[in-house]
């Protein structure tokens, strides 16, 4: 039995919380959060779990195995670092950390103390996400050529990151995922309309090694809530909806193709549309996949869809796409080591 706890009971730390203390391996013995009106309510909830706002006594705890962190991204590195070096087991809210070099410490503290460090990627555990993987593994939709996703609301101003480090991080590590591949260079755009100067509008291009080219439109500041995701493939075309209560993906057998070379130079496309198709997706709670994966990866030694190499390329891509805002849309390299 693998004895967690939660640090944050705020927006996500509930969810968290409910899903970890589902899994049948798993303990939640412990929840941690500055604000004892928080606390108050995991008392109601959960009478059985100990509750604490001093979260030293967490992180110290010889009890617990695992320490789950669902605080603000400025945050997780010296919590994470902390319960690292105190031999626990370590799952990070995204984004990961909020620098590549933070990402890289906690990697090699991980590394250096034998422990699970895992990113809560939710979306990667989606059975839409699932479901895209397998029909590109599947080879149905040929190669894929370009993403272009969608993901904006009236949202939540966020003090600390900007649109793209709250909404792109879960297309970045979405289209790494499915694609199987890491984007080489990053051009980003942005707007702020608050006296922060933190941009509630953005706009993020990815270019993979592989010629893929991703686009992501990301906003805080509209009138709707649209999550569109398009994937084109040299054969068909994949269409995931996330606001469609049941048909949320849609295989086009629609496409072009240049016939001859010559064709290719007079720009004469021959086009071609066919059936919808409609695969049926699982409706598993994402969470409860996240909570599993770390739990298994603990216990078995296995490794998690959402580890520490996924958390820390989206970090990578996030910081990259910074400095591109920050120099008017200018193309920025991203290095792996």
């Amino acid at each position: 039995m693998i004895n967690v706890a939660v640090i944050g009971f705020g927006y996500w730390g509930p969810n968290l919380v409910r899903n970890f203390n589902a899994q049948p391996n798993c303990n939640v013995s412990y929840i941690a959060d500055l604000r004892q009106e928080r606390l108050d309510i995991v008392m109601k909830s959960y009478p059985n779990i100990n509750v604490t706002t001093y979260i030293e006594e967490v992180i110290s705890n010889k009890d617990i195995d695992a320490i789950v962190i669902a605080t603000p991204v400025f945050t997780h590195f010296e919590l994470a670092k902390r319960a690292l070096e105190n031999g626990k087991h370590v799952l990070l809210e995204k984004p990961m950390t909020s620098s590549v070099q933070e990402a890289d410490q906690l990697i090699n503290l991980a590394g250096k103390h034998k422990k699970v460090l895992m990113v809560d990627h939710t979306f990667l555990y989606t059975g839409a996400v699932q479901k895209i993987r397998s029909i590109i593994d599947d080879d149905v939709i040929g190669k894929v050529k370009y993403v272009d996703s969608t993901r904006i609301n009236l949202g939540l101003f966020q003090p600390d990151i900007n649109v793209l480090w709250d909404l792109a991080i879960h297309d970045i590590s979405i289209v790494n995922y499915i694609v199987g591949d890491k984007p080489c260079s990053v051009q980003a755009t942005g707007i702020s309309h608050t006296n922060n100067g933190i941009e509630n509008i953005a706009y993020l291009t990815l270019k993979y090694v592989t010629d893929i080219i991703a686009h992501f439109n990301c906003s805080w500041s509209s009138p709707v809530k649209i999550r569109k995701f398009l994937i084109g493939g040299d054969k068909k075309m994949i269409l995931w909806d996330d606001m469609e209560p049941t048909e949320k993906i849609k295989i086009y057998d629609t496409g072009f193709n240049y016939k001859t070379d010559e064709d290719r130079r007079k720009i004469l496309v021959d086009y071609r549309v066919g059936d919808i198709f409609i695969p049926k997706v699982p409706g598993r709670e994402a969470l409860a996949g996240v909570a599993d994966d770390f739990i298994n990866a603990i216990i078995k030694g296995t490794e998690p869809i959402a580890n520490y190499t996924s958390g820390i390329n989206v970090v990578k891509v996030l910081e990259a796409s910074q400095k591109s805002i920050k120099n008017n849309g200018a193309e920025v390299e991203i290095k792996y080591s």
